[in-house]
């Protein structure tokens, strides 16, 4: 299915699509050093939430949606180089709302954050 929604989206710091279809995304992210909150490595939590937003938006994937709410937690930390992924799914469909249950997982399989996305289809695009 052909990507309708936030096509300049960053693939370095926000994530790359992988498949996109009816009510569904995949979008994967390999976290980099620039995204480390400390000597550590932990990646900062915003960059794990912009992943799964991209992918809830993905899943409704019209030109014009928008989130309006989230239901987050944050399952597990995120260490730089690693991959993760998040995979969106629409739960709920009111017509210009939907509902985007998302789940974030790193390379072993292990979910690292969870959430629930409220979307909003615009009758035209927010900044007009």
């Amino acid at each position: 299915m052909e990507q309708r929604t936030h096509r300049l989206t960053s693939k370095e710091f926000v994530g790359e699509p992988v498949r996109i279809e009816e009510g569904y995304a995949e979008v994967r992210l390999k976290t980099r050093e620039e995204m480390a909150v400390d000597e550590y490595g932990l990646v900062h939590g915003g960059f794990t939430f912009g992943l799964a937003d991209y992918a809830a938006m993905l899943a409704v994937n019209e030109p014009t949606v928008v989130l309006g709410k989230a239901e987050v937690r944050f399952l597990k930390p995120v260490r730089t180089g690693e991959e993760i992924r998040a995979k969106g799914k629409v739960r709920e469909d009111y017509g210009k709302k939907k509902v985007v249950h998302v789940e974030v997982v790193n390379e072993l399989g292990e979910r690292v954050f969870e959430g629930i996305f409220h979307c909003y289809v615009l009758e035209k695009h927010v900044l007009e």
